[in-house]
């Protein structure tokens, strides 16, 4: 018998660091005998970076063909179905659900971070989706009530992140030590008031700590601008980094003492290697998070007006603050492979 066939569709190929880190662990987690086709806004980019076939997401032929010769379609990993940011993303990623499983193919619905959804219509279509999947495992708790509120079988475990293999990052370790990393996005909470704030803050704490400062863009498009604007700003030395591998990006943080993030997969990356977190978020899925691992941190729309407080807040985290221990994020890690034991279970060639 050959081997099958399973479709990958994310928001791959985008530049999100995040998105790309959750491709990353799929296809470390994806058991030997299957052949991944990726779905990707930029095919070559993916085909080159991860050495597996891949076709363009916006084209409606290639999808269709690729779905068609596949066994399985994974929905892979992250807040795919929300209604948030726009209806157009849960629609399509719930239509291609949708037509997996009018061809009769093996659905799972893996490691999803589902919603918010604050519309009827698109609540209804996911939970449709979802109660038709051969298999579901979601990341966190909420998602967690909202598959069990629709009676459907579930399992859940950490996100995949935590299990993704670091890579080294070329030059990191000639930079000055210690290092503190900053990843912050795009947001309307993020006003040029509080980055203001948050730019005279980080002023105050390298000025204080002589730390060299890291400012990390997790998707070039949305946080590269922040970042020079910091820069420029910064009379110490910082350094602007931009990784497109996502397990360099992982990486990254085993060099580094500190983050202070919004990026939700930073805030992992970081956990994961030994480093304090201090979370600012914009996002339910960044305050569960902040809730689950008991991080320091601001909802960013409650962020204190004195950059005063920030930096002395910044400083007690850097001086005083635990990271996680061993034990946790080894549990953690084990926790997470459940995703890769849910694939095992539902691809098998039986």
């Amino acid at each position: 018998m050959g081997k099958m066939r399973a479709v990958l569709c994310g928001y791959y190929g985008k530049g999100n660091g995040g998105d790309e880190a959750l491709l990353a662990a799929l296809l470390q987690m994806l058991p030997e005998e299957v052949t991944p086709i990726v779905l990707s806004g930029n095919p070559g980019q993916t085909t080159s970076r991860y050495n597996v076939r891949s076709c363009d997401r916006f084209s409606p032929w290639q999808v269709y063909s690729a779905i068609r010769s596949a066994d399985a379609f994974i929905w892979g990993g992250g807040s795919l179905i929300q209604d948030v940011t726009s209806i157009n993303s849960a629609f399509y990623y719930g239509g291609l659900m949708g037509l997996a499983q009018q061809m009769g193919k093996k659905t799972i619905a893996w490691a999803q971070g589902i919603g918010p959804l604050k519309r009827p219509i698109t609540r209804a279509m996911a939970r449709r989706c979802f109660a038709n999947c051969s298999a579901v495992s979601v990341r966190d708790k909420a998602s967690a009530g909202l598959v069990s509120e629709w009676h459907i079988p579930f399992w859940i475990a950490p996100d995949p992140v935590w299990a993704l293999e670091g890579a080294l990052v070329k030059g990191l370790w000639d930079l000055p030590a210690p290092r503190v990393a900053v990843t912050l996005r795009q947001h309307q909470e993020l006003t040029p008031v509080r980055l203001a704030c948050l730019t005279r803050a980080l002023i105050d704490f390298q000025r204080a700590t002589q730390t060299c400062i890291l400012l990390v863009p997790f998707q070039q498009s949305q946080d590269l601008a922040i970042a020079q604007s910091i820069q420029a700003a910064m009379p110490e030395v910082s350094h602007i980094i931009c990784l497109e591998d996502p397990k360099q990006l992982k990486g990254l943080f085993g060099g580094v003492e500190m983050v202070i993030g919004m990026r939700f997969h930073s805030l992992i990356m970081a956990a994961a290697s030994f480093c304090r977190c201090f979370a600012l978020s914009y996002d339910p899925k960044v305050s569960q998070l902040m809730e689950e691992l008991q991080l320091p941190g601001w909802d960013i729309a409650a962020l204190p007006e004195d950059p005063n407080i920030i930096s002395q807040t910044w400083l007690e985290c850097y001086a005083n603050g635990e990271p996680l221990s061993l034990v946790q994020i080894q549990s953690l890690v084990d926790r997470a492979l459940m995703h890769q034991d849910l694939l095992k279970q539902t691809l098998t060639l039986g």
